[in-house]
């Protein structure tokens, strides 16, 4: 196992995050406790140390399973959970979106269930679509100044809210907003379009989830064999266009090119993409071939049909700069050192 720098932080994680949406039973398909505790176990002694859960996740037991498996090493875990909708399926409205007071509640929750005194990243999960961007930004600063946090992300915002809250904590002095989390494999990539620019330009973490599309990228449900499609029935792709099937064409026939698990193939694309995948094993199978991925290194011309496999457009406005690329340097484009990050 490799480490990275997160983003902004001096922090330390691995490069694959354990993700345990699935620890649990409390949504009708998951791990017992005993099959994660195998997973979390198996994923430590890997030199793993980044734990991804949330508050929803089996409507608490996740968390409530992380807090028993890390007890004896709690110091060399970096934690992260969520808080936004609900450790119930009846929540209701005072523990649900994302205001202060749904934060507040949602965090102590959470660290009961961990048994911990501190969340070291807690993850908006995603956006309410009414509370004030600078609201969200003043109570998670808040919460770092009180210690119950140690650093904050967002998750499945859309690319100008995160660039406002990482202006205003930036001018206004609060803790900053230290990372993002987003959906993104080669199935899923409009990421690209404005938030991984956008994560670059502000030296956020990016944290990807479902670097497997859901299981489709593995292939196993062309092989019929079942998974979330049929347990979860939610985060699932399916081969509903050309883009699609022709992208897993190319996956399998790379894995079987170079001896690799169709798994292993998709997520080292991720990886080489430079985020940090998501990965959320059900068994320790499932985990050990995903850990595997660690020591693939796809070859240029492997990516090159990866990524021609799988391509989207940009739209509006990256084409119509990219098409007038020589005008905006002069004439001059390819005798001109362009910047290694995006500008600001």
């Amino acid at each position: 196992m490799r480490y990275r720098i997160f983003g902004n932080t001096g922090l330390r994680v691995s490069s694959l995050a354990l993700g345990t949406g699935i620890f649990g039973t409390g949504w009708g398909y998951g791990s017992d406790r005993e099959e994660a505790r195998k997973v979390y176990t198996d994923y430590r002694e890997a030199g793993g140390n980044f734990i991804d859960t949330a508050d929803q996740y089996q409507f608490g037991q996740s968390e409530d399973m992380i807090g028993e498996f890390m007890a004896d090493e709690r110091d060399d875990v970096v934690l992260a959970t969520k808080f936004a909708l609900g450790d119930s399926a009846n929540s209701g409205l005072q523990r649900t979106g994302n205001s202060r007071k749904a934060m507040v509640q949602s965090v102590e929750a959470s660290l009961r269930r961990l048994k911990t005194d501190r969340i070291d990243l807690l993850w908006v999960h995603m956006p309410d679509g009414v509370t004030p961007i600078d609201e969200i930004a003043r109570g998670l600063d808040d919460l770092v100044r009180t210690g119950k946090i140690l650093y904050s992300g967002l998750s499945d915002f859309p690319a100008w809210r995160i660039a406002t809250a990482a202006t205003l904590a930036e001018l206004r002095g609060w803790a900053p907003v230290c990372a993002v989390q987003l959906e993104y494999s080669l199935v899923e990539r409009t990421a690209e379009r404005e938030l991984l620019p956008m994560a670059a330009a502000f030296n956020l973490g990016v944290v990807s989830w479902s670097p497997l599309g859901g299981g489709l990228l593995t292939g196993k449900y062309r092989r019929g064999e079942s998974g979330r499609a049929q347990g979860l029935r939610a985060v699932i792709h399916e081969e509903s266009d050309s883009r699609k099937t022709a992208t897993l064409d190319v996956v399998l026939a790379i894995a079987q090119e170079t001896g690799l698990s169709a798994g292993q193939v998709a997520i080292a694309w991720v990886l080489a993409k430079g985020t940090l995948p998501i990965i959320g094993p059900r068994t320790p199978e499932q985990l050990a071939d995903n850990l595997a991925s660690l020591g693939v290194e796809l070859s240029i011309e492997h990516l090159q049909r990866l990524d021609a496999a799988s391509a989207i457009t940009l739209g509006f406005p990256h084409d119509v700069v990219a098409g007038r690329a020589g005008r905006l340097a002069g004439g001059k484009a390819e005798l001109t050192d362009f910047p290694v990050r995006p500008a600001r």
